[in-house]
């Protein structure tokens, strides 16, 4: 089930309509407080949220979402300013999407973000203190279980699955988010950042996820 919290009403039937078509189940709601209250009554697959809501606005309801676990998140901002995407992305949303956003986009945003990606059946990795069970989709470490978002998983996924390897942030585009255009590094590195508080020890000084300065990031040695 997806949580859209749209305060246009002709936007927000629309969507619903148009998400209904690809195979979603949608509920609403018009302010954040009120998608706070759905949330919490039926906690969602995904979130849909408007960066400009009445009240509570969207970055404030992506920080409690946030706060109370790994519900992947799409910010929509109806003018793609920088200041409003790193506020959405600091504030923990997965992806971002411009409107007016075609119905076929959204459900492919949608459906990016949740995938978890296909792996091999018998793949269980361990890193040091870190454990990555990639069918089961959980991470642990020192036995103790990691809550990541699908975004964090896979890209924790996809940078283990080929440690010493340096992805660009281009490539971790293209195969975490699927986009196959010149998209917005921004989604990569506040997804870094996010993973690495979760899985370091000392986020600044990392042992797993390790950037490689004017090339991207890479997993390990550890």
């Amino acid at each position: 089930m997806i949580l859209l919290i749209e305060d246009d009403p002709q936007v927000c039937r629309a969507l619903q309509l148009a998400l209904a078509r690809y195979e979603h189940t949608v509920s609403t709601a018009g302010t954040g407080e009120d998608g706070m209250r759905e949330f919490r009554s039926a906690t969602p697959d995904l979130v849909v949220l408007d960066v400009m809501l009445p009240g509570m606005d969207g970055f404030e309801v992506c920080r409690r979402i946030r706060a109370q676990g790994a519900v992947p998140i799409i910010m929509l901002t109806a003018r793609g300013d920088d200041f409003d995407v790193v506020a959405g992305l600091a504030a923990g949303a997965d992806d971002y999407v411009v409107k007016p956003v075609q119905p076929a986009v959204l459900d492919a945003r949608i459906r990016a973000v949740m995938r978890r990606g296909s792996v091999r059946s018998d793949e269980v990795r361990t890193h040091g203190d870190l454990t990555i069970d990639a069918v089961g989709a959980m991470v642990s470490k020192r036995g103790q279980p990691v809550a990541l978002t699908p975004i964090e998983l896979r890209t924790l996924l996809t940078l283990s699955g080929s440690p010493g390897r340096v992805f660009t942030r281009q490539q971790l585009l293209e195969q975490v988010w699927e986009h196959d255009y010149l998209g917005d590094s921004r989604l990569v590195d506040n997804c870094v950042q996010r993973l690495r508080a979760k899985i370091e020890d000392v986020p600044a000084e990392p042992e797993y996820v390790q950037t490689v300065r004017g090339f991207g990031y890479r997993f390990g040695p550890v």
